[in-house]
């Protein structure tokens, strides 16, 4: 009998657990990447499995430049592009090249809760910069740099997580001219800019990097697959050369060498844009069927506005309920959530809660909902 591997916070068999944002099992092609692996193999060279050049495997970048071209509708340059194992791994990175412990970085208020832990990790000050529904608000930027100098702001620009809110066109430019004009750094977290379901986001910071003042991190694990722990940073020539002094990179050669092989081939194969077409097309389903079901059972209980992309929807509930305190009582009604205390920097944010669609399929989606809204309907 071939054993069902589990994975971090994996629900108990019955229960829905809206907190999980990973792809469902059924978006997880192994034939994508079992095509793109025997393509590899079929003509690879016994160097292929050395360590590479630090910027990572020409050509991967070739391929993946043109990905980007396409996908970003403005041109990409091999150049521009090193080889990550993924995001969460490229913000470590980031700071570990690029700040010490004691500086201050920003990050929007709400965050991706895990990116604290890795800015806690390096010693660096949060300050929680508000949004709202065209992302970081510039007002209160320049408010903190009055009193701050940040090493760095941390944005999801598009599709973000977990408001699924998208930063305006206009507030992308303003952000970049105030980089400019205070000298620190825009690390743009892009990984769900590809995730648009209705309308395309504004042009992603990757396409914005001759400013000298943006490093953008991408990855494959919300287009192809988590497993292969691949990624990309973009940044200009002069902040890849001081990345590339990195004693890791400079020891180890590139990072997920043998990874970028097979997703090089995804590409040239053109199986990873079909790919991204269907997780399009199933994720647009996915938000039709929460919202509908959200209308249905809590429409006159909850706030929240229908996402556009990404994987999340942002639920405000009633301001004198507590999210925290709900979540103590799910296993009564065995669905799951992430409460919105975890992605503010300051702990507050109590009366929201973060759904994900990612992760089921609509009916279980529609019963994931009316769980909720009798959990809801008892703590009221």
């Amino acid at each position: 009998m071939t054993e069902i591997l589990t994975f971090d916070e994996a629900p108990p068999e019955g229960t829905i657990n809206f907190g999980i944002g990973q792809p469902s099992s059924d978006l997880l092609s192994l034939s994508v990447i079992e095509q793109a692996s025997n393509a590899f193999l079929g003509n690879a060279h016994p160097l292929d499995l050395n360590y590479g050049a630090s910027a990572g495997d020409r050509r991967f970048a070739n391929a993946l430049a043109g990905f980007l071209t396409r996908e970003y509708g403005a041109l990409t340059h091999p150049g521009s592009l090193m080889v990550t194992n993924g995001n969460s791994q490229a913000l470590d990175f980031v700071c570990t090249v690029f700040t010490r412990p004691g500086d201050t970085v920003f990050v929007e208020e709400p965050s991706y809760f895990l990116a604290f832990r890795i800015l806690a990790d390096h010693g660096l000050n949060i300050v929680g910069i508000p949004i709202d529904e065209d992302g970081l608000i510039i007002e209160a930027v320049e408010a903190a740099l009055k009193i701050h100098e940040p090493a760095f702001i941390y944005t999801i620009p598009s599709f973000h997580n977990p408001s699924a809110y998208t930063m305006s066109a206009s507030r992308r430019a303003q952000l970049v001219a105030l980089s400019l004009s205070h000298d620190f750094l825009i690390v743009a977290d892009e990984v769900y800019h590809m995730l648009s379901y209705y309308e395309a986001p504004p042009m992603a910071f990757g396409t914005m990097i001759d400013s000298g003042t943006i490093i953008s991190l991408g990855s494959f694990s919300k287009i192809l697959a988590p497993a292969l722990r691949l990624g990309w940073m973009q940044a200009s020539e002069k902040l890849l050369e001081k990345a590339f002094e990195n004693g890791v990179v400079n020891s180890g050669g590139s990072l997920n060498h043998y990874t970028s092989h097979i997703a090089r081939h995804a590409i040239e194969l053109g199986i990873l844009e079909q790919h991204l077409m269907q997780l399009r097309q199933t994720f647009r389903g996915r938000v039709k069927a929460m919202d509908e079901a959200l209308n249905s059972f809590l429409g006159n209980t909850l706030q929240w506005h229908r996402p556009k992309g990404g994987y999340f929807f942002w639920l405000a509930l009633p301001e004198d309920m507590d999210a925290d305190d709900l979540r103590s009582r799910v296993s009564d009604y065995e669905i799951g959530f992430q409460p919105g205390s975890r992605f503010s920097s300051r702990g507050e944010l109590r009366h929201f809660l973060r759904l994900s669609f990612s992760y089921y399929n609509e009916d279980d989606i529609f019963e994931g909902i009316e769980r909720l809204s009798r959990l809801i309907a008892r703590a009221r």
